[in-house]
């Protein structure tokens, strides 16, 4: 029986050519294949997102089981290090702060400051992944990682920590780029593909969860610190495998040159776009405290600072793709043709904001969900971090049947589905009392929550890296862990914001000094901001309806 199908691959890539049409202009060019190309059981359509032909060029040579699982679990394990920590600090913040003698005003730098610094250099450590090559790339992030990661086990002052973080922010944007194109250049399209993303994102879960649970065990027990030791050692380990296991780039058939790193990469878009998102970031950090922050001369001159420096930047990409020179992220792939690519700008830009609000409602969920426990409900960090298992086991569970069934469901239902799931999550704990069972409503929720952003980190991975040609790949990867991280930080920033101005709000009308109507002010502001978190969820699940549409099946075999 004969089905068709829309597949995304990767168009074949050519010395530039003289034609004064976009793709050529940036040296892309597309081989036409026959309309339908057969396989032992089906007629398959062969495009790609923007709706072009496919090319039929070689792929990565195949690989041995063994060693195809030892390289997903190398290339996942760098961001299921980062999820660890990020869990680690999160349950144990309070203790840690106390520890070292972090300020008041501090408090949030240690968790802010790391993803400030990994987003602002993402997209510059794809581009570079792309000259140089993924595994010099992801060996230096492995090592780097390492040795701060360590060193903020040893920290003693508060300062000494937030420095530490940040260099460890970047080392990691040396690996989360560089780990999708390992897993491109070593798998073809086909099932290994999808469950190396798969494994890709149940790394972020699970990592996070599992480092809640370990967090509250070591500070009940043997103390904060060694989480850090114990992270430190496993990156060592990994670092290990990843010299004897992770494959040399195939796409390195040219050797790098300064002249390479000068022509190769767009230097100036990178700066414009580093330079404004760790300004926004920074501004919005400020005013997770109070809105009111905004209204100070110094943090309004700084966002409008970060847009105007935005603004040049999408001023910069269009001119250099006009004049046919490398852009940072190529404007074209927000721009639809009429005949050839007529869906790619309603995919791609679903795509993107989708990826933005999924993980900034996931994150704001951990945060205030940790906070619901420990403040609400009175529950000490070992215990409210077993309740947050289910996560766990359901993100692992997701990302597996994510990985089979990209082949085999349409993407667009895929992800309408999970997201419909997921809405669920922010509801019931918006609804939810203190005296409830845990049974009641945080345990399906908890378990609910992951399973968008699970579903949606493998596809929009297959769909990112098929819209950018092979030798972008670490760019494609940048993209999306920008995109991700970005909008952990809006998320949460915004969330707290609101929460804040409810607690604040409802504080005032209950009166000072009485601890019932204080909890009951605080209660009601974490409220909010579940029903913020819905609010986003339900754009989510419209954007999975109709602007995920005619994407069809992904992840399909290439023969």
């Amino acid at each position: 029986m004969s089905r068709t199908s829309t597949e995304l691959q990767h168009p074949a890539l050519t010395h530039p050519a003289s034609s004064t049409s976009p793709s050529t202009k940036l040296g892309i060019q597309l081989v036409p294949l026959p309309e339908h190309v057969t396989n032992d059981s089906d007629n398959v359509s062969r495009e790609n997102l923007t709706g072009e032909p496919l090319s039929n060029a070689a792929g990565p040579s195949p690989v041995s089981a063994l060693k195809a699982g030892v390289i997903i679990a190398t290339a996942a394990s760098m961001t299921l290090m980062n999820s660890l920590l990020t869990g680690i600090l999160t349950v144990g913040l309070p203790v840690i702060a106390k520890d070292i003698g972090l300020a008041e005003n501090l408090l949030l730098w240690p968790a802010s400051v790391y993803g400030l610094a990994c987003g602002c250099t993402l997209l510059l450590s794809g581009s570079v992944g792309d000259v140089i090559g993924s595994r010099p790339l992801y060996l230096a992030g492995c090592g780097l990682l390492s040795a701060f990661t360590l060193g903020c086990g040893l920290a003693t002052t508060g300062i000494q920590l937030i420095v530490f973080r940040a260099i460890s922010g970047v080392a990691l944007s040396f690996s989360l780029p560089s780990a999708v194109s390992i897993i491109t250049t070593t798998f073809q399209p086909g099932k290994r593909r999808n469950i190396a993303f798969a494994c890709l994102g149940a790394a972020q879960p699970v990592g996070f969860s599992l480092g809640i649970v370990l967090g509250g065990v070591l500070i009940a027990g043997i103390g904060w610190r060694y989480g850090y030791y114990i992270v430190a050692a496993l990156n060592v380990c990994i670092l290990l495998v990843a010299v004897w296991q992770i494959p040399k780039d195939p796409r390195m058939v040219e050797p790098v040159t300064w002249r390479r790193l000068y022509n190769e990469i767009d230097w100036m878009g990178t700066a414009l776009i580093s330079s404004s998102l760790g300004i926004f970031s920074y501004t919005l950090s400020t005013m997770t405290v109070s809105i009111h922050e905004l209204t100070k001369p110094v943090n309004l001159a700084l966002l409008i600072l970060s847009l105007i420096i935005f603004a040049a930047f999408i001023f910069w990409i269009l001119r250099q793709e006009r004049l046919g020179r490398v852009a940072m992220v190529p404007p074209s792939l927000f721009k639809a043709d009429a005949t050839s690519a007529p869906r790619r700008a309603r995919n791609f830009t679903a795509i993107c904001i989708s990826v933005f609000l999924t993980w900034a409602v996931f994150n704001a969920f951990q945060y205030f969900t940790s906070l619901y426990f420990q403040r609400i409900q009175n529950l000490s960090a070992l215990q409210a971090s077993v309740r947050f298992i289910p996560m766990v086991i359901s993100g692992a569970l997701i990302n597996i049947a994510t990985g089979l069934l990209v082949p085999r469901i349409k993407a667009n239902v895929l992800c309408l589905a999970a997201a419909i799931v997921s809405a669920i999550a922010p509801l019931l704990m918006a609804v939810a009392r203190p005296e409830w069972s845990y049974w009641t409503a945080p345990f399906f929720s908890v378990g609910l929550i992951p399973v968008s952003a699970d579903t949606l980190f493998t596809v929009s991975n297959l769909v990112i890296t098929s819209t950018f040609p092979p030798r972008m790949h670490g760019l494609a990867g940048g993209v999306f862990n920008t995109i991700s991280q970005i909008g952990m930080s809006v998320g949460l920033a915004v969330t707290a914001v609101v929460a804040n101005a409810v607690t604040g709000a409802a504080g005032s009308s209950n009166g000072v000094g009485r601890d019932a109507g204080a909890v009951d002010a605080v209660l009601k502001g974490y409220k909010a901001a579940y029903w913020m978190s819905f609010a986003a969820s339900a754009v989510i699940v419209a954007l999975s309806w109709w602007g995920l549409r005619g994407i069809g099946r992904i992840g399909l075999k290439e023969d």
